[in-house]
C-alpha cells in the first residue's frame, strides 16, 4: 500500500471530524439520521471512527453544492 492510500484509509475520531467540518456532535448525528452525513464504523466497544476519505468526499460535495471548487 502506498502512502496516498494510507492517508485515505486513516480513521478519524469524532473530534477530528468536528474540526474538519466545523459541525458539532449534535449536528453530525442529526445529519447521519437523515442520510446526509457519512456513518462511522465501529472500532470496538462503544468507539466509532470515520474514514478520512468519506469526510473529504462529504466536504467536496458541500463545496460543489455551494458552487465552489475544492
Amino acid at each position: 500500500m502506498n502512502s496516498t492510500n494510507d492517508l485515505k484509509c486513516r480513521l478519524l475520531k469524532r473530534s477530528e471530524v468536528s474540526k474538519a467540518t466545523t459541525l458539532c456532535k449534535t449536528s453530525i448525528y442529526e445529519l447521519m439520521k437523515t442520510g446526509d452525513f457519512p456513518k462511522p464504523i465501529n472500532i470496538g466497544g462503544r468507539r466509532v471512527a470515520w474514514l478520512q476519505s468519506d469526510i473529504e468526499t462529504w466536504i467536496t460535495d458541500r463545496l460543489a453544492l455551494a458552487g465552489r471548487a475544492a
